[in-house]
């Protein structure tokens, strides 16, 4: 368990691509919060596994990744439970599909906030800890959205967008602190929020959900398949061992080829 000792805050995990990565951190030993929405027995059933998984104390902080007076709260939390904040995995996300022309403002600043500017203010509350003990490790779920386009969601692509820019630039001012911050950029996965947009996305093409499946969720990666949580996870682990300490400001892509052309 080489993670043992290490505390870490996986956002958005409650389900999906970030439980799978506060799972897999778990299995190495380290003390894991776990921040998101969801049915308040299966989040707790969660943190218990979690807590078995690595013989640490398990948390579930409900700070909402909209308000940065929380993000920094829920770091301050976890700092003073579990001795600092190794590792921050910044993954909340949330998706709404339409055209330009008719995007809900508010759908578009709650995608803003949440998908990209709580990476921000969780970065900004984490670094002096990080600093203070000469180790850290920054990973931002991004999605092959931070490099190429899909029509009808515009402020989903550049969120993702810019969560690259923060990882570069987190990466370059922490370079000499042992810290390295990175993200990954899968395609899709089938996960509770890519399940979520396909009624949208129906619509908005006028698409069965079969055409949405094969002709636009998959349309564009080569391998014909989606990537799953849980292989985001393992890249996500490797990420925090000493032998990738030389990766960092890197944008990581796992999407079965969509980005290759």
């Amino acid at each position: 368990m080489f993670l043992r000792g290490r505390s870490a805050i996986v956002t958005g995990s409650t389900s999906g691509i970030g439980l799978a990565i506060a799972t897999a951190l778990a299995g190495e030993g380290a003390a894991v919060t776990i921040n998101g929405f969801g049915d308040p027995q299966a989040v707790e059933a969660s943190r218990a596994s979690l807590t078995e998984a690595s013989g640490a104390q398990a948390r579930y902080d409900p700070a909402d990744m909209s308000q940065p007076d929380e993000i920094a709260a829920m770091v301050q939390r976890t700092a003073a439970a579990q001795g600092g904040v190794d590792i921050l995995v910044n993954n909340a996300g949330i998706q709404h599909v339409s055209p330009i022309e008719s995007f809900p403002p508010e759908k578009y600043e709650a995608i803003i906030a949440i998908n990209m500017s709580s990476a921000f203010y969780a970065i900004q509350a984490a670094l002096a800890g990080m600093k203070a003990k000469g180790w850290g490790r920054i990973i931002s779920t991004a999605s092959a959205h931070s490099l190429v386009a899909s029509p009808n969601k515009a402020a989903y692509v550049m969120a993702k967008h810019g969560i690259i820019g923060l990882t570069k630039t987190a990466a370059l001012e922490t370079a000499r602190d042992g810290i390295t911050v990175n993200a990954i950029s899968p395609g899709y996965v089938w996960t509770p929020l890519v399940e979520a947009q396909i009624p949208d996305t129906m619509r908005a093409r006028n698409m069965t959900r079969e055409q949405v499946m094969n002709d636009v969720l998959l349309a564009a990666q080569p391998t014909k398949a989606f990537v799953t949580p849980e292989q985001v996870a393992a890249l996500a682990l490797f990420l925090c061992r000493d032998e990738a300490s030389a990766i960092t400001g890197a944008n990581l892509s796992m999407d079965g080829g969509w980005t290759a052309a």
